[in-house]
């Protein structure tokens, strides 16, 4: 019962490349870069193994970030003449690559991470891609002039390599739509759709994280504008109850989510968010397992998964290390409670 994981990146180590930045430049190259990322994706897997986690991840270590850790192996893009670009609707600023022809992988895109961690864990292992609707938003279009045709086309390549993810041994594949929570309409209308086209073919199971982003002083901002309730969920939720998709990763501790919009996704698992990551508070046991317990209002107990609110890659070591122990000591003390 409760089954514990994270919602995919942990901090990069400092011989690795920079710390505490979501744009991180490597601290290698060539060969001893590759090394440097096995190096990294074996220590997390070990502290995850270690702290208690029932499902581990990569930690996302070979990837500078979680969207351009994909587009690097797609044709058709310009990461030479990046461009200035609001994303998220504006909330921040980024330099972004530009799609210039028709989109194609050049092969695999993440065998090496994958293979790695699958080579040096029993545990279930889930593995994180960026959804069609949030790579769209994070890069600038100079081809295609629609974007539902461009994300259905990142949608197709997305399923390509996730199939290949399946076939490497991955237990739990995992989209990152944080762009959901931003273009709530766009999201029930076609993002819903174009992730199904993600995750078609798929027999593993699938999963969506949708969060309100990292503890980065953007987000923390975007946050406080929006007041006392956050019903974002609420418009999307629906949709993707009545989708193929079988879990469904969510913020809940320390934020403004009216918990009871988890009933909306009755029939899903849900990755309840327990450890707040725009903290370096350091949540005790009785915390989490009070925050399960809330959620088991509106959750069935064999359906929630104690889960980070979102990605840990900002974060000091030291503390991400500290919150993954924190969940799952919370979630073993849950299953005292309400075993």
């Amino acid at each position: 019962m409760f089954p514990t994981s994270i919602a995919g990146s942990l901090p990069k180590p400092a011989w690795l490349a920079e710390t505490h930045k979501l744009w991180p430049q490597w601290k290698a190259q060539g060969d001893e870069l590759r090394q440097a990322k096995a190096d990294a994706t074996l220590l997390w897997i070990k502290a995850q193994e270690d702290a208690g986690l029932d499902i581990v991840t990569d930690g996302e270590q070979s990837r500078q970030h979680f969207v351009h850790g994909f587009l690097e192996q797609v044709e058709g893009i310009d990461f030479e003449h990046k461009v200035k670009m609001g994303i998220r609707d504006n909330r921040y600023d980024a330099m972004v690559p530009q799609v210039v022809a028709p989109l194609k992988l050049k092969g695999r895109v993440h065998a090496f991470e994958a293979q790695l961690a699958r080579a040096h864990t029993t545990r279930k292992l889930k593995f994180t891609l960026p959804g069609p609707m949030t790579i769209i938003d994070t890069v600038a279009d100079r081809y295609y002039g629609d974007k539902v045709k461009m994300a259905f086309a990142f949608a197709e390549l997305l399923n390509q390599e996730a199939l290949a993810l399946q076939a490497d041994g991955v237990d739990i594949i995992q989209f990152d739509e944080p762009a959901f929570n931003v273009y709530m309409k766009d999201a029930a209308d076609w993002g819903v759709e174009a992730l199904e086209r993600a995750a078609q073919g798929l027999t593993c199971t699938t999963a969506v994280h949708i969060c309100y982003g990292y503890g980065i002083k953007a987000n923390v901002d975007w946050k406080a504008s929006l007041g006392e309730e956050w019903r974002q969920y609420e418009q999307i939720f629906p949709a993707l109850a009545a989708s193929s998709i079988k879990q469904v990763s969510l913020e809940c501790y320390h934020s403004h989510v009216p918990p009871h919009l988890m009933k909306l996704l009755e029939g899903k698992d849900v990755m309840v968010g327990v450890i707040d990551v725009a903290s370096d508070t350091i949540e005790t046991p009785e915390e989490v397992a009070d925050t399960i317990g809330n959620a088991l209002q509106f959750v069935p107990k064999q359906r929630l998964f104690p889960c980070t609110n979102c990605g840990l890659a900002p974060m000091d070591r030291e503390v991400a290390m500290k919150k993954l122990q924190a969940l799952a000591q919370g979630a073993e003390l849950a299953r005292r409670r309400f075993g």
